[in-house]
């Protein structure tokens, strides 16, 4: 007798979720031949120190499992340096943990937290994993806008909100896609409306080293209301130009951490050795992460001065490395469209900001990444001169 194959047929836990836009533009972008500014990732090389460091990290056999929640001398230095720019000083030991990217580290600390019909708040627009991972732990996503074009908190709207089931809220400064940062008077708002509540907070803070113009991040870290009841997410990936080697740090209080151990254990256990070993030694010349503010803002004024040239109105781009503008004088497409006429003849790949908001809302402005080479704005700027 022969028994016929079958494949099971899968209810799918995210039905709504398919092609990213970030694969559709940049498969269309390579297709075209066009400048890609549509994915946040840098075009140019990293320190070769640091590629020396992991090197030396490999060929003095570290390469075996590091402890689960990361290598101690990597830990030290996170915590020495969020001690020294915010003023916080977490253990090493029981309240930092280096995780495998801060997409997982955000996912982990979802699932540490959040139970079927929890509720959990997110800003949008926002970071395209957010809403995913709160529906793989069975939470319920409440989305608050921000408000459009400006891209501030409606702390209003947040409030409104927050009900007796609302379990965690998410905030991201700098903010992907907008480009806007958080001020230390947005963040006291926050911290006070939180006060009364057991409400987590999920401060996403990958940019954390791109601020510009002499302004300072205002990590959660430094708001002793806010660190008290918050995963505080950083990336080495991000910091140092390394973003495929997906390494990243969570700091939060010991018994939050002990809760996003238990889970990071069982999806990834640990994160690989010589790299955390490597980034533990690149860390000790704090110069490293310092001189980032500046190295961008440079690439960032190149990038709006060539921007001002066009029809595009430029809006603020206070952090992270993403520039948005509004089209609406240079065309009457939809967003979605017209960053794929935008890659097909003029040769230059932006993002939609409508991807990043659920029901597809279109304010007419799309979203540059100038984490590229000069040369490589510059060829894109000559293109959108024709604008």
């Amino acid at each position: 007798m022969t028994i016929a194959p079958r494949t099971p047929t899968i209810q799918s836990k995210l039905p709504k979720v398919g092609t990213t836009i970030f694969t559709v533009m940049s498969a269309l972008a390579t297709e075209k031949n066009a400048v890609n500014l549509g994915q946040g990732f840098p075009d140019f090389a990293c320190d070769p120190l640091l590629v020396d460091a992991v090197d030396q990290a490999m060929r003095a056999g570290l390469n075996q499992y590091p402890p689960m929640a990361g290598v101690p001398a990597l830990r030290e230095a996170v915590a020495a340096k969020i001690e020294a720019l915010h003023g916080k000083r977490y253990s090493a030991a029981d309240e930092i943990t280096i995780t495998a990217g801060a997409t997982q580290a955000i996912l982990t600390a979802i699932l540490a937290i959040v139970r079927p019909g929890d509720e959990v708040i997110v800003l949008e627009p926002c970071y395209d994993s957010y809403i995913p991972n709160i529906e793989l732990a069975g939470g319920t996503v409440v989305r608050v806008p921000l408000v459009p074009r400006t891209f501030r908190p409606d702390f209003d709207k947040i409030a409104a909100a927050i009900t007796p089931r609302t379990r965690a809220i998410l905030v991201n400064s700098p903010h992907n896609p907008s480009a806007t940062i958080w001020s230390a008077e947005d963040m006291r708002k926050l911290e006070a409306l939180l006060a009364p509540t057991d409400v987590f907070l999920i401060s996403d803070e990958v940019y954390e080293h791109m601020v510009y113009d002499g302004r300072a991040h205002e990590s959660a870290a430094r708001f002793p209301g806010l660190a008290a009841r918050a995963f505080v997410v950083s990336s080495f990936g991000k910091t140092y130009h390394v973003t495929g080697w997906k390494v990243g740090v969570v700091a939060a209080p010991a018994a939050l951490t002990a809760e996003f151990r238990k889970v990071h254990q069982f999806n990834v256990f640990t994160v690989n050795t010589p790299v955390q070993h490597g980034l533990a030694r690149y860390m000790a010349d704090p110069q490293r992460y310092l001189a980032l503010p500046g190295f961008y803002q440079a690439k960032r004024d190149l990038f709006r001065a060539g921007l001002a040239k066009t029809r595009f109105e430029l809006l603020p781009s206070e952090g992270s490395f993403f520039q948005c503008v509004d089209i609406s004088a240079v065309s009457d497409l939809p967003e979605a469209q017209f960053c794929q006429w935008l890659t097909t003849e003029i040769g230059v790949a932006a993002i939609p900001l409508s991807a990043f908001y659920a029901d597809g809302f279109d304010q007419r402005v799309v979203r540059f990444c100038y984490a590229k080479e000069d040369a490589t704005l510059r060829t894109a700027l000559d293109r959108l001169a024709k604008l």
